[in-house]
């Protein structure tokens, strides 16, 4: 059995899926690190600190979860940790081509990191860091999507700014 799982992602913000998909993760693997990547291709609302944070309080009590962060290649990080898996989230179809050509891409850069998909709670499956913030952003109750806190740091956060 391999002992540690890597559940890398932008994780902005975390949702009920990713909790649920960290707590299937640590069903299968003796330790789950999740770490908030620090890309600089997307334009993240919360700092990596903040996310860190979140993810922190989000998963608290939780055994063999611990959450940090990283930059650069995830198959770096990944060795780094000596972590010989990597945990991804496909919700529904139309995450299946990204995370395909993630997963070799990677494989081609690291032979030795697999990729392992999960699939959220069917109740988790629709849910997206980006449909989240929109409906945050229009005033919608968050309380099914998202922890009590992240929701109320998603206000803060948007309301700030207007």
């Amino acid at each position: 059995m391999c002992q540690t799982a890597l559940y890398p992602g932008t994780f902005d913000p975390v949702t009920n899926g990713h909790i649920d998909l960290i707590c299937r993760a640590r069903e299968i693997f003796g330790e789950v690190i999740v770490a908030v990547a620090h890309n600089p291709y997307k334009k993240p609302i919360f700092s990596v600190a903040e996310r860190v944070s979140m993810l922190k309080k989000a998963t608290a009590g939780m055994d063999g979860v611990t959450i940090t962060h990283f930059d650069g290649l995830v198959v770096d990080f990944a060795h780094k940790i000596k972590a010989k898996v990597l945990v991804r989230g496909l919700r529904m179809l139309s995450d299946f081509e990204y995370e395909f050509q993630m997963a070799l891409t990677n494989r081609k850069l690291s032979s030795d990191i697999e990729t392992i998909f999960l699939m959220p709670h069917e109740s988790y499956s629709y849910l997206s860091a980006k449909l989240i913030k929109e409906a945050a952003g229009l005033g919608a109750d968050l309380s099914s999507f998202v922890p009590d806190f992240v929701a109320k740091a998603l206000a803060k956060k948007l309301f700030k700014k207007k």
